[in-house]
């Protein structure tokens, strides 16, 4: 029995060093090998094998610049992103992070010795900071539940960071007795956002002193408020600057709660002096948004971004000046018809750079405050994202319907680009795209209206293709040359269709009137601008126009419910993502009420408002499912709370009532946009195997 015994210890002993062997898990893909591709259309694997580049920051001394690319571990549903270091002058990239950590909110510390970035290599999100050459890695803050974004002072004494801070009870600190309940108890609006229930926190904005790698003396400059700076649920670290001489900070926020935050767009700019320890409300008169300030390099100026009427989201976005000393504020874009974004000063505080849409397309833009005098940098069909200065150059990342985003370099006199970065290179050079073409049609009340046409890869004029019409979501935001990862025009096209993409009433870059003309009138002119931009195209030689679809999300989601009910059999399918089914259920459970109340002229139950009695009686898709007679895909996400769910539902379900063939697919981990690696592909595979079905 002994030997027995000893004979087992053995075998076990044995068994575990066998174990013990196996290889150990193969390390996941932050930074893939560039795939080799067996067809040169495009996949929708092949789209989310992209990387995508963000985050790009030029070093002090105007020679560097740093940037993130993100990918995506499609078989782990996992992205990674790591930091990137570039000549501006180009050349080989150097990686200077690679772990399984998403590293974050990279920039340059004033003196060009460091580069702080945020990680989660602690265990929560915190301030690090590492050597231009990727050595050196250092955890600098120890802040309890992490934080969001920093920006170091100019005089490097300072940091001020973004945290949350917990100032309203939940469910049990009101039953502490009941720690196992499940629940909320809510007194006031505002109790969800976006893709989010609140969370009883706030983000606040925090001061810290600085010291060669280390923190001290953190104090919170909104203790108390029950207010986010930066502004949820989009808002980051731009919304918060410092002045030259590191005595001010500037911030973003909407100071109210509730009701009044449901149905008000008026954000403020906060002046908090470092010495005095009082905040000021520099833009108290104003009523509309004013967000993102940015300080001259002098300390004598600060710019903004404004808007002038509060409740109206897609109002002009001005650009307003003001003279510290004086307080007095101009707005220098009055004469100029056009949005302004992404604000940047040259280093003599006598000009601005910045981004502006015009006609479909985003591009570089100066404003010379001697003269007022705006001036058009680049002329082309992309969108530039940003602007930096970077000596005597422009440092810029550009997208297009045909190409991902890369970081440029732009000469500031000609407008003339070259590309700093080739992330997407490797994967580009073995697609074919088709061609993007800009068209101007008329419209039927008499206006010319533009209108993006995508082929397919390899067109063939002698054939016939089905087509779809692009309904354009916000509703105001512009059909410009955006590159998306879901609802993108190259990826459509690769299956064989036609896209027609018309900017129609209701979207900027045509001038304000072009853009508000929608408000109040969602069933109206710009329903007719879809009509006339399907119609026009539909008589080309190459348009089967018995095999038509309509498609689109949110507004544009919206439009296909509408069109279904009002189309007169031009179309084969639709399919509507995160739509607006019900005008009225709508109103009642949407979160942003300031959006629906200038949207819809009001609320339903105003029966003395004409506006919005028009709105509710004639332009709710749900009023005219009796005339529904065309197979439609439904797709939603649990977690919009912009367009809640329910609204898909009752499109879903009104259609199969009807008798009309349907599907509906949803997405319990998502909100208004599919963001993971796996439901991004699925969406596109159910995209095209329903187009397919109706269209081919």
């Amino acid at each position: 029995m002994k030997n027995l015994l000893v004979f087992f210890l053995i075998i076990i002993l044995f068994s575990a060093c066998m174990k013990s062997e196996k290889p150990a898990p193969a390390k996941e893909n932050y930074t893939p090998v560039t795939p080799k591709l067996t067809s040169d259309i495009m996949t929708p694997e092949v789209l989310w094998s992209f990387g995508r580049v963000g985050g790009t920051q030029v070093s002090p001394d105007g020679k560097s610049v740093i940037y993130g690319i993100t990918y995506f571990n499609i078989a782990g549903n996992k992205s990674f992103r790591d930091i990137y270091v570039v000549p501006v002058t180009g050349g080989e990239p150097k990686k200077l992070t690679d772990t399984r950590e998403k590293e974050s909110e990279e920039q340059w510390r004033p003196d060009g010795k460091k580069i702080g970035y945020i990680s989660s290599k602690s265990g929560s999100a915190q301030l690090w900071e590492m050597n231009p050459d990727g050595t050196g890695n250092i955890q600098v803050s120890n802040i309890a539940d992490g934080i969001s974004g920093f920006k170091y002072s100019p005089d490097l004494k300072n940091i001020v960071y973004i945290k949350s801070v917990k100032l309203d009870k939940d469910i049990h600190d009101l039953f502490s007795d009941l720690p196992l309940a499940n629940a909320r108890l809510e007194t006031d609006l505002m109790y969800r956002h976006w893709d989010s229930w609140h969370d009883y926190t706030y983000q606040h904005v925090v001061i810290a002193k600085y010291n060669q790698g280390t923190l001290s003396g953190d104090k919170d400059i909104m203790e108390g408020e029950h207010f986010d700076s930066p502004m949820k649920p989009m808002g980051g670290i731009e919304q918060i600057n410092w002045s030259p001489d590191g005595k001010t900070v500037a911030y973003t926020c909407k100071k109210k709660v509730g009701k009044e935050y449901a149905t008000s767009t008026n954000s403020d700019i906060y002046l908090y002096n470092l010495e005095s320890g009082v905040t000021t409300n520099f833009t108290e008169a104003m009523m509309g948004y004013d967000i993102n300030p940015v300080f001259s390099p002098d300390g004598l100026k600060i710019a903004w971004e404004s808007m002038a009427r509060d409740g109206y989201e897609a109002d002009k976005n001005r650009l307003f000046v003001a003279d510290l000393k004086t307080g007095e504020k101009k707005d220098y874009s009055a004469a100029f018809d056009q949005n302004v974004q992404g604000l940047t000063w040259t280093a003599d505080s006598n000009s601005i750079y910045f981004i502006s849409d015009i006609h479909a397309t985003d591009e570089i833009f100066r404003l010379d405050l001697a003269d007022g005098k705006f001036s058009r940098i680049t002329d082309g069909i992309h969108d530039y994202q940003n602007v930096f200065i970077a000596e005597n150059k422009l440092v810029a990342t550009k997208v297009s319907m045909s190409q991902p985003a890369e970081i440029y370099r732009v000469d500031p006199l000609t407008g003339k680009d070259e590309a700093i970065t080739t992330a997407t290179k490797g994967i580009m050079d073995q697609l074919t795209f088709g061609k993007v073409e800009s068209r101007w049609i008329t419209t039927t009340d008499k206006k010319k209206m533009q209108v993006w046409v995508i082929y397919p890869p390899h067109f063939d004029a002698a054939k016939k293709y089905p087509a779809l019409l692009y309904c354009e979501g916000g509703p105001q935001s512009t059909v410009s040359q955006f590159w998306s990862f879901r609802w993108n025009f190259q990826m459509m096209a690769a299956n064989g269709y036609i896209i027609v993409a018309p900017n129609r009433r209701g979207l900027p870059g045509f001038g304000q009137a072009w853009n508000e003309q929608i408000s109040g009138d969602y069933g109206g002119q710009n329903m007719k601008d879809y009509l006339s931009a399907i119609d026009t195209l539909a008589n080309e030689p190459f348009i089967d126009k018995n095999r038509l679809g309509a498609v689109g999300a949110s507004y544009g989601g919206y439009s296909v419910y509408y069109l279904a009910g009002h189309h007169e059999k031009r179309f084969k399918a639709f399919i509507s993502h995160c739509g607006i089914f019900n005008l009225e259920a709508m109103y009642s459970t949407t979160e942003e009420l300031w959006f629906v109340n200038w949207d819809n002229g009001g609320a339903y139950w105003d029966l003395n408002n004409k506006v919005a009695q028009n709105t509710y009686k004639n332009f709710s898709p749900h009023k005219f499912v009796q005339n529904w007679d065309t197979p439609i895909l439904v797709i939603t996400g649990e977690k919009d709370l912009r367009i809640p769910y329910t609204q898909g539902m009752g499109a879903f379900n009104s259609a199969k009532l009807k008798g009309v063939p349907a599907e509906f697919l949803f997405f319990p981990d998502e909100s208004h946009w599919v963001l993971q690696a796996q439901n991004g592909i699925l969406w596109q595979r159910v995209f095209f195997q329903w187009l397919d079905k109706w269209l081919k």
